[in-house]
C-alpha cells in the first residue's frame, strides 16, 4: 500500500482530538473536520481543543482544519470517523452517496448507528456502498485522557484486509501507542458497543453501594455475555479475552475517565436520563446502544441478563435498585 496517503479524522471530541495527536507522529500532515466554528477558531489561534483534552497543543502548520465536511472528504484517502453513533447519520447528511468512492474509511465510534440498528462497518457497508475490504475499525482499551498524558495504550486495527489493517498500525504505532491488526470486524465492534452497556451496569452498582467483590462477579459475566452475543451474530474463532475484547471491557467499567460508568453512577443515584445527560455535557454511547441491542437481540434470543437490566432501567422505567437486585440472582 503506499505510504503517502492523505489522513483526515472527522470530529472533534475527545477521542478524535487524540487520534489527531496520535496521526501527528507519522504524518506529516492531518486534515481535520471540526464542525463547531468556535472550537476551529480556537484551534487556529491558540493551538489547542478548547473543550476536550486542552493541554495537547498542536504544531497548526500540520493541520487543514475545516468545518466543511465535502472539501475535507475530497482532499483525503483514509477518512478515520470519530463522531458519536448517535449524530453519524446526521452529521453526513450533507455528503452524496458516492461522496466517499474510492476511500479508505476507518471508524474509531464505539456505537451503533440507532437509524439502522448498524454497527459502523455496516452502516457504511449499505448506506455508502464501500466494501468491507476497505472498512476498518480502531478499537482496544483506551481512554483519550491517558493518550494525551502519552501513557502507553494498545489498540487494534480490525480489517478484512490485512494490507490495510497493517497500514494502518504502521500510522498509528509511535512510542506511546502499540497497535496490532484483527479480521474480526463484527466482533470487535460489538464488543465495544456492549462493554458500554456493562459500564453502565457497573456505574449504577456502584452508585447503589455494590462493592468490588460484586463488580468482580459482574465484569466475569459481562464477558461472557459478550462472548454468547458476538458468537451468535457473527459465529468465527476469537479469543474473547483478548485485550480488544476483555481489556477494552475493563477499562470501561473501571476507570474513572469513563463517561459510560458516569452516566449509570447518575442514573443509580437518582437523576433522570435527561438530567444525567445535561449535567454530562458528553455523549455516553451505553445509553443509544442499549435499546439497539436489544432490539438486535430480540431476532436472536441471546441470555442477556445485564443488558436486559440496563434497558429495563432506561428505558422502561424499572427502579435501578430492584432491577439491579434482580440481576444479582441470575449472575454467578
Amino acid at each position: 500500500m503506499e505510504n503517502n496517503k492523505r489522513f483526515a479524522v472527522i470530529g472533534s471530541g475527545s477521542w478524535a482530538t487524540a487520534i489527531v495527536k496520535i496521526l501527528l507522529n507519522n504524518c506529516n500532515k492531518v486534515n481535520w473536520w471540526v464542525r463547531e466554528p468556535e472550537v476551529m477558531e480556537n484551534l487556529m489561534l491558540y493551538h489547542h481543543n478548547p473543550i476536550y483534552l486542552s493541554s495537547v497543543e498542536f504544531d497548526i502548520e500540520r493541520l487543514n482544519i475545516s468545518n466543511d465536511i465535502n472539501e475535507i472528504i475530497e482532499v483525503s484517502d483514509v477518512i478515520i470517523f470519530c463522531i458519536p453513533s448517535a449524530f453519524l447519520h446526521q452529521s453526513l447528511s450533507p455528503l452524496k452517496r458516492d461522496s466517499l468512492k474510492g476511500k479508505l474509511i476507518l471508524s474509531a465510534i464505539k456505537g451503533i448507528v440507532p437509524e439502522y440498528n448498524k454497527i459502523v462497518a455496516e452502516y457504511f457497508n449499505t448506506e455508502f456502498n464501500i466494501s468491507f475490504e476497505n472498512i476498518g475499525i480502531i478499537s482496544g482499551p483506551s481512554h483519550a485522557e491517558e493518550v494525551a498524558l502519552e501513557k502507553l495504550t494498545y489498540l487494534t486495527v480490525a480489517s478484512q484486509n490485512q494490507d490495510f489493517a497493517e497500514y494502518i498500525v504502521s500510522k498509528i504505532n509511535c512510542r506511546y501507542i502499540f497497535a496490532s491488526v484483527s479480521d474480526d470486524i463484527f466482533g470487535t465492534e460489538y464488543s465495544a458497543v456492549l462493554k458500554n452497556v456493562v459500564a453502565i451496569a457497573n456505574g449504577i452498582c456502584i452508585a447503589l453501594g455494590y462493592g468490588d467483590n460484586f463488580q468482580a462477579v459482574l465484569i466475569s459475566n459481562a464477558i461472557q455475555e459478550i462472548k454468547r452475543f458476538v458468537d451468535e451474530v457473527h459465529p468465527i474463532n476469537r479469543d474473547i479475552n483478548s485485550s480488544v475484547y476483555l481489556g477494552d471491557l475493563l477499562v470501561t467499567s473501571y476507570s474513572q475517565f469513563s463517561r459510560n460508568r458516569t452516566f449509570g453512577n447518575m442514573i443509580g443515584k437518582g437523576y433522570s436520563v435527561k438530567f444525567a445527560q445535561l449535567e454530562m455535557k458528553m455523549i455516553a454511547e451505553g445509553y443509544y446502544a442499549v435499546k439497539c441491542i436489544k432490539e438486535i437481540n430480540d431476532e436472536h434470543g441471546v441470555d442477556m441478563p445485564i443488558t436486559t437490566a440496563v434497558y429495563n432501567i432506561l428505558y422502561s422505567g424499572f427502579s435501578p435498585e430492584n432491577e439491579i437486585k434482580r440481576l444479582t440472582k441470575k449472575l454467578s
